[in-house]
């Protein structure tokens, strides 16, 4: 009698957790996409006040509310009200996971085990955040939220088949994301292969800590944790140079106002910032998070750390913005968002084997992993 009993007990209790684990967290339609997907938005809360929304088009980040330093709340992040203006000429992936391999890749060629593979060219003559129709952007991911500790998150998941997009390998990938009560947006990528195949997944969110629709970040203040970056050429491909940041516009060691040396840049073929930063990784663990930069809206008060397990951080500064209508109607004007992006470098795939450059290939019984942290908080 007594083992029924337990057996009764661990049963509602076990029913009780399961019941916690499958999280009451509000979702509504987004819209339907042109092939007649279905399209939903989480809201994601934290106690900080920290407030997140995401979609499965995409896997994206659709808007973040966070407060200034008086505690009054913006959406910090650009997108737009429903799904159809991310499938718009005006998207220009807003807040979406990219891939399979994020940034560009010359020619879109790429040799991997003897085998030279051919992926579609969509940024002039490269390949650029994974191609065209069935990039990780365009995908209606599946979704699983969740409720653990008191944090509220959402899962997405999406296996790639062989040869989509010219990529070998069928790729299993989940993307996790978790807001936390200290006002963080935690995102975990893994993956696993059948095939040898290379991979840079990244979340291609832009920021203005004023607000989305706030003219310009040129006076935000920026710290990037990097003495060196990868130089490119006239289509934004890497040269296979690390070079220092010393004595460039590329310098932000220490906090500097993002519009203080942008105009230097206006003539190169990034037309500002558009740069991968290798971060200063000495001493750290392989997996261990590090702080790749700082951003800060002196004005509101509202600061962004990134912390990442990745070797490198694009500093993208909203060079391509055109004005296009976003959420609530706002302009998204030239220069009044900006990206940081964790990731391996541009163009790895190419440059295998050259000291300093990571290694960006999954193979079968391997499981890519990678960290990024977008923590929020406020300085006086």
């Amino acid at each position: 009698m007594l083992r029924v009993i337990n057996l009764v007990v661990f049963t509602a209790a076990f029913s009780t957790i399961a019941h916690r684990a499958a999280a009451v967290i509000p979702v509504e339609g987004f819209g339907q996409t042109k092939d007649g997907s279905q399209v939903k938005l989480w809201t994601l809360n934290s106690k900080g006040g920290l407030t997140v929304r995401l979609m499965n088009r995409g896997a994206a980040i659709v808007s973040i509310e966070v407060p200034d330093r008086d505690g009054k709340k913006a959406d910090v992040a650009l997108g737009f009200d429903d799904v159809a203006g991310y499938e718009s000429p005006d998207n220009q992936y807003f807040g979406t996971i990219v891939g399979r391999y994020g940034n560009r890749i010359a020619g879109g060629k790429f040799q991997l085990d003897g085998k030279q593979y051919q992926l579609f060219t969509n940024d002039g003559p490269n390949h650029l955040h994974g191609g065209d129709g069935r990039s990780l952007d365009k995908i209606v991911w599946q979704a699983e939220p969740f409720e653990s500790g008191g944090q509220q998150g959402v899962t997405f998941s999406y296996t790639s088949p062989d040869g989509e997009e010219g990529y070998p390998g069928n790729l299993k990938m989940t993307v996790k994301y978790t807001v936390s009560n200290k006002n963080e947006i935690r995102i975990e990528y893994a993956a696993t292969t059948d095939k040898p195949t290379v991979l840079n997944l990244t979340n291609h969110a832009y920021f203005n800590l004023a607000g989305h629709g706030s003219p310009t970040i040129n006076e935000h203040v920026l710290r990037l944790n990097a003495d060196r970056y990868t130089p490119v050429d006239e289509t934004l491909i890497p040269t296979g140079e690390l070079a220092p940041v010393a004595d460039t516009p590329l310098d932000f060691r220490q906090p500097t106002a993002i519009g203080k040396r942008v105009d230097e840049l206006t003539a190169t073929s990034a037309k500002g910032y558009d740069h991968n930063f290798v971060l200063n990784r000495d001493g750290a663990a392989a997996g261990e998070l590090v702080e790749a930069a700082v951003l800060v809206d002196p004005k509101s008060g509202r600061t962004l750390t990134v912390l990442t397990d990745q070797p490198g951080v694009q500093f993208y500064g909203g060079n391509f913005l055109k004005g296009q209508a976003g959420k609530q109607g706002k302009t998204y004007a030239h220069r009044s968002a900006c990206c940081l992006e964790t990731q391996v470098f541009p163009d790895s795939p190419n440059n295998q084997g050259k000291e300093g450059w990571p290694n960006c290939v999954l193979r079968p019984g391997e499981t890519y992993k990678h960290t990024c942290v977008y923590a929020f908080g406020t300085a006086r």
